[in-house]
């Protein structure tokens, strides 16, 4: 039997992608959290861009290979696990699909500087860049539940960990980036439910995100309300 390990940091939106793919396949893996201000020289010999997340795969005979970024680890998943197909059968809904991870990466981008910058110009310039693609989006995603309707698939597993981040990030200011995108705000609440989705963090990832954002004296935390 092959034995799955999913290097990781808690807070990282790309290791969430496959540790939702491994729970949708409801294969057993372990998870090892590592330091990223602190990297291991063990993780720096076998990290070929000193990222998360990585696999370790070992099949039956010992043998083991190391799988990095986190779009490769999530169609490994899906071309070698049993388990639920999560890519749709259809060669051009798949190619459309794969298309569609594109913009979920560059949202993920504008999430970064969001959360990350000190500068209100770049903060609002971020929250337009996000309203922009949200909007993309509602164009697209079915009546829902989720982006194809009710079956879960890749491109819901890969954009979950993006509209996690509004969970904590519109507590402390709403951004309104959901504000024109009805659709988008319901598949948004039925990811945030999904089992896969849910425990693929901590459950003090709130607070850790919080913690993250003051270490980066983040403009964003300058705008919560008082006692907040």
């Amino acid at each position: 039997m092959t034995h799955l390990t999913l290097i990781s940091h808690e807070l990282c939106p790309y290791v969430q992608r496959a540790a939702i793919v491994l729970a949708e396949k409801g294969v057993a893996f372990d998870r090892v959290d590592i330091d990223l201000s602190k990297k291991p020289d063990w993780f720096l010999a076998i990290s070929p861009l000193g990222r998360v997340p990585l696999l370790r795969v070992r099949d039956e005979n010992g043998k083991e290979a190391v799988l990095f970024e986190s779009l490769a680890i999530c169609e490994y998943l899906e071309e070698t696990l049993s388990g639920p197909k999560l890519h749709p059968e259809d060669p051009i809904e798949r190619a459309r699909d794969r298309a569609w991870f594109d913009l979920a990466s560059g949202l993920l981008g504008d999430i970064w500087a969001l959360e990350t910058t000190k500068d209100a110009e770049v903060f609002e310039a971020k929250r337009k860049a996000i309203v922009s693609k949200v909007e993309i989006l509602e164009g697209a995603v079915s009546d829902g539940p989720y982006f194809h309707g009710r079956t879960f698939s890749m491109l819901d597993a890969v954009i979950a960990s993006a509209f996690r981040y509004f969970e904590v990030i519109d507590a402390i200011k709403d951004t309104r980036v959901f504000e024109k995108a009805p659709r988008v705000r319901a598949w948004k609440a039925a990811l945030a439910e999904r089992p896969s989705v849910k425990n693929a963090v901590p459950a003090n990832y709130p607070d850790k995100l919080r913690a993250f954002l003051a270490s980066h004296d983040a403009y964003l935390l300058r705008q919560a309300p008082e006692g907040a």
